[in-house]
């Protein structure tokens, strides 16, 4: 472990110009940790999206080899923290030993995989047309597109995930794979965590060569909106919560040149039961469900908010065993005392509201989070009421029950944007009701069938992102080597000289890249040198 300074990392020094006002708290306990922060002033975060400005020219033409190298760097130091900061990030979160552990190692894989497809090549979209000379009515002009990045990037940590949605997570390592320097809003849930982790940067950075300013960090109160401000800055990586992800794409949309906001906000992640899974498995189902409704005190994104069952029997006898699971539950602790204040403003709310039933679940008191369950009325969802449409981030779900095939489609249909989806049923469930497959698509990112959706692997296919509110823009995912082509943008070179053109589009094709020639994938080389 190394000192906590509690200053901002700028172009690869600190700086503390404002007042050391922030405080490190133990999340269990609440008690003060021995580790004060530095307000960000407003000329350090100019000096930090500028430092990523400066940077920006020298990183983007790195090769993707060396990028990958530098993202292989951080990973291994990370993994290279010891237990002393293991338990820095369990006393800032309250997250057991075992989950930070588990976290880490999905937070270097996530850079490992990065730098993957960087080696690949993939993510550079190098696309060749060879001229046509002989062309009728008119010759071709030889023409060769790539990818580059779109330019500094305001990095936006998350609570939930203090390692692999925060200083060193899917954002940070999407951006840097793209060839975009970061400036990080570290998180004020573990400010101490995420100084760890930035150092951890700042050494791969060092120890790979990487220009001063490819990763720059900030710490305080209403910086965010500042950075995202400042003209240096030309993309948004958010997660957190609906009214923050709106505010940050307020102010980008506002700029004199408008920014995209890559925000993951608000989900509910409907699961559905469907009928002859409930008749064959519902005692297990109720189960599985209970237990990924309060995984982790329910504080994930991807957490079953709410859940729909066609009436009858079988759906009766599974709310009844569903009670039983969540009843037994025991409290559990919230990452902050914020989040434990949001919780309980969320499930008072749903228990004030006409027709919504509460029906498992002690009241919230003290410092921990207890599950609950409710069942609402078909017709608050149809209605769009709000409290069925967010997300209560915490151990809560809802049942809605529906009398038949017609109001099960109604229902998904009032639903707005999602992360994820779940189908729950037997091979006769799933070809009776593929009718759901096409609606489902239009509402969310990731489809399952009998599994549940706190869980997201870290692979080339994973989607982790939706229609609005799920996310700000639904053609992008924050999880998964996809990732990366957010912060990319499209450049094109006619009739260039082949010895000048960027190595993915020469013809001898130096990297070994695969590339669209003429309408083909090819990895081999191409046409005729030009000069």
């Amino acid at each position: 472990m190394y000192p906590v300074l509690g200053q901002q990392f700028i172009a690869g020094a600190r700086s503390g110009l404002g007042e050391p006002r922030h405080q490190s708290f133990d999340a269990a306990t609440g008690e003060a940790l021995p580790w004060a922060f530095h307000q960000a002033t407003l000329d350090e975060v100019g000096q930090a999206a500028l430092a990523a400005k400066n940077a920006f020219g020298v990183y983007r033409q790195l090769s993707p080899v060396r990028r990958a190298e530098f993202l292989e760097a951080i990973a291994e130091e990370l993994e290279a923290l010891d237990q002393d900061f293991v338990a820095i990030v369990c006393r800032e979160t309250a997250l057991p030993t075992a989950r930070i552990q588990g976290e880490r190692l999905r937070t270097s894989n996530q850079m490992r995989l990065f730098a993957q497809a960087l080696r690949r090549g993939d993510c550079l979209g190098a696309r060749i047309d060879l001229a046509l000379p002989d062309r009728q009515p008119a010759p071709r002009v030889d023409l060769r597109q790539y990818r580059i990045g779109v330019g500094p990037v305001a990095v936006f940590g998350a609570s939930n995930f203090p390692l692999a949605f925060s200083t060193a997570g899917g954002d940070t390592a999407s951006a840097l794979a793209a060839g975009c320097p970061v400036v990080v809003k570290a998180h004020s849930g573990h400010m101490a965590t995420a100084e760890q982790v930035g150092c951890a940067i700042e050494r791969a950075a060092k120890r790979t060569g990487m220009p001063a300013g490819v990763f720059n960090m900030i710490f305080g109160e209403g910086v965010g909106a500042d950075l995202v401000r400042h003209p240096a800055i030309q993309a948004v990586g958010f997660t957190g919560s609906l009214h923050g992800g709106n505010a940050l794409s307020k102010i980008a949309a506002e700029r004199a040149q408008p920014i995209p906001v890559f925000a993951e906000m608000s989900s509910i992640n409907p699961v559905i039961l469907l009928p002859d899974a409930l008749a064959a498995r519902g005692t297990t189902i109720a189960g599985e469900l209970a237990a990924s409704v309060v995984l982790g005190a329910g504080q994930f994104c991807t957490n079953p908010g709410l859940v729909i069952g066609i009436r009858g029997p079988a759906f009766s006898a599974f709310t009844e065993q569903l009670k039983e699971h969540l009843a037994g539950q025991a409290p559990q602790t919230l990452l902050n005392a914020g989040g434990l204040r949001s919780y309980e403003k969320g499930v008072n709310a749903l228990r004030a509201c006409p027709g919504v039933a509460h029906l498992v679940g002690a009241p919230q008191e003290g410092s921990k989070a207890r599950a609950q369950l409710f069942k609402a009325d078909l017709a608050l969802l149809l209605e769009g009421h709000p409290l069925l449409q967010e997300e209560v981030f915490g151990p809560t779900t809802v049942l809605i029950e529906v009398a038949d095939d017609a109001q099960l489609d109604q229902a998904l249909r009032a639903l707005r944007g999602q992360l994820t989806a779940t189908l729950i049923g037997e091979p006769t469930d799933l070809l009776n009701y593929q009718w759901l497959v096409p609606l489902l698509e239009e509402k969310v990112g990731r489809i399952l069938v009998n599994g549940y959706p706190t869980g997201v692997e870290v692979c080339d296919a994973m989607v982790h992102g939706g229609p609005y509110p799920a996310t700000s823009d639904a053609r992008g995912t924050s999880v998964g080597s996809l990732a990366i082509d957010r912060f990319l943008r499209p450049v094109c070179y006619q009739n260039y000289p082949d010895s000048l053109l960027p190595a993915a589009l020469q013809n001898a094709n130096p990297l070994g890249i695969n590339r669209l020639v003429n309408g083909e994938w090819s990895r081999g080389s191409v046409g005729q040198v030009r000069d």
